[in-house]
């Protein structure tokens, strides 16, 4: 939502401002530099970019329309699920968990928390790190070097449609700037056109730089920020469980193991020591 607000802002005060000035909204509208600069744009993006970084672009591209998924309330769940497990690992044993790792979409521990479930990664992420730890071969230093590589890879994977919109906006003014040269050849080449036309030629040619900057700068380039901001809210959440998990692989009792993940997440979202406990209290008496 915050996206479209924005954009209407700009084109407003933009817009608006020319308008205001004297400026007539007709002079601006030119279709075939849009062409120029559009095409050219996309057809760039297509060859400095392999078909991976383009599914992903794409499939990334409709987030930045929605808004936060990281609320509190999804952080609640996720350390109240953390907690349930790692108190029914105490009471209980490792093994206890066993049948709930291999197969959480069963699991009546797991189906407690939909919010979480929605996220096919964080479950695999917490998955796969809790079997590790009932197979008992591995020691908390090994496995928070596994974490800390695959948070990375995570990272390094979502940073690709944020980089491919920001090359994408950094290449909007050069291709305006073309379309701006095209116009001016065409206006050399009808020199012998009287003055007032020859400055409506001049005009439309001067619209395709204003179009590739405001496109840049207005429309495409604070989509790669946008981007970069989900992925490192994503992040959050696998930072969570990385923490938690190695506390209670330290020896720290749920209660404490589920404070550590707590203090990790953003000040925004992150719920208090009281919110906390009233929730897992919650969880538990369901």
């Amino acid at each position: 939502m915050l996206v479209i607000i924005g954009y209407v802002v700009v084109l407003g005060a933009v817009f608006g401002g020319f308008a205001m000035s004297g400026g007539h909204l007709a002079a601006l509208w030119q279709p075939l530099e849009v062409l120029m600069i559009g095409g050219a744009a996309i057809g760039a993006f297509f060859v400095g970019n392999d078909m991976k970084s383009v599914k992903a672009t794409f499939k990334a591209l409709p987030s930045v329309l929605k808004g936060s998924r990281y609320t509190k309330d999804l952080y609640l769940e996720l350390m109240s699920l953390l907690s349930e497990i790692l108190n029914k690992v105490r009471k209980e044993g490792l093994m206890s968990i066993e049948g709930d790792v291999d197969d959480p979409e069963q699991s009546p521990l797991f189906s407690k928390y939909p919010g979480i479930m929605a996220d096919h990664h964080i479950v695999e992420f917490m998955t796969d790190y809790l079997r590790l730890m009932v197979s008992g071969n591995m020691d908390a230093f090994q496995i928070e070097n596994l974490m800390d590589n695959e948070i990375e890879t995570h990272h390094h994977e979502g940073e690709v449609p944020a980089h491919c919109i920001a090359k994408l906006g950094d290449g909007l003014p050069a291709f305006g700037i073309v379309a701006a040269v095209m116009g001016v050849v065409h206006t050399m080449e009808s020199v012998g056109l009287p003055p007032a036309e020859l400055g409506i030629l001049i005009a439309h040619a001067l619209v395709g730089t204003f179009l590739g900057i405001l496109l840049a700068y207005g429309f495409i380039g604070p989509l790669s920020g946008l981007l970069e901001q989900k992925l490192h809210e994503s992040s959050k959440m696998f930072q969570c469980v990385k923490v938690t998990l190695l506390a209670s692989l330290n020896g720290y009792a749920p209660a404490v193991a589920t404070e550590f993940g707590r203090k990790v997440l953003f000040s925004t979202e992150r719920p208090s020591f009281k919110e906390l406990e009233e929730h897992i209290k919650q969880a538990k008496a369901k």
